[in-house]
């Protein structure tokens, strides 16, 4: 199944298209672009385990989360085996400039949570569309096989972060809201420069 790349834009409101140029260097560097993934889908199971510690009193939340940090740690392994499988090691963690940005974008206080789960959203709608011009794109049959499943994992989560959103808080404010991140998120993307990476 060939995943749709603008399955998430519906309900993520993502507003900006990856460039071409992004999509020629990550596949002319699919090892820099694995690396990058494994420490991407690491670091979403630690996002959602800090959500169940921060807001442990929301029930529905933390059974969610806590689903959805196993799955991310499955995805994480399935990565890192391909990684190793090529001879490489994951290597400390050099940061990740897209994400950093758009989570300083959090209010400190009043609707802190859903600027946090919509952050998500936006990452995992990015993701999902990164990973689906990849799983179009590769050459090896097991690998676009691979992220074809990852990118359809990453709409799941996506549409999970903002359907959270709009369970704790106001329809009206989590619309006016996720248009204003995914503002700035299409602002972050467009100054960044273009590497061989998922964000």
């Amino acid at each position: 199944m060939i995943p749709d790349t603008s399955s998430c834009l519906k309900w993520a409101v993502l507003l900006s298209q990856t460039s071409p140029e992004w999509l020629a260097k990550a596949l002319a560097d699919m090892d820099a672009v694995l690396l990058d993934h494994a420490h991407c889908e690491k670091k979403a199971a630690a996002s959602a385990m800090s959500l169940v510690a921060g807001y442990s009193f929301h029930e529905e939340l933390v059974r969610k989360m806590s689903a959805l940090a196993i799955e991310e740690l499955q995805h994480f392994r399935a990565v890192y085996e391909r990684l190793v499988a090529r001879g490489l090691s994951l290597g400390r963690d050099p940061g990740d400039p897209y994400a950093q940005k758009l989570i300083a974008l959090a209010r400190p206080r009043e609707g802190r949570l859903t600027d946090r789960l919509l952050i998500f959203g936006l990452i995992e709608a990015r993701s999902h569309e990164r990973l689906a011009l990849l799983a179009q794109n590769l050459k090896s049959p097991e690998l676009a096989r691979l992220y074809t499943e990852l990118a359809n994992a990453e709409s799941r989560h996506a549409k999970l972060f903002v359907d959270l959103a709009h369970r704790y808080d106001d329809d009206a404010a989590v619309s006016r809201r996720v248009t204003e991140l995914a503002q700035a998120e299409a602002a972050i993307v467009a100054n960044l420069p273009v590497e061989p990476r998922v964000h």
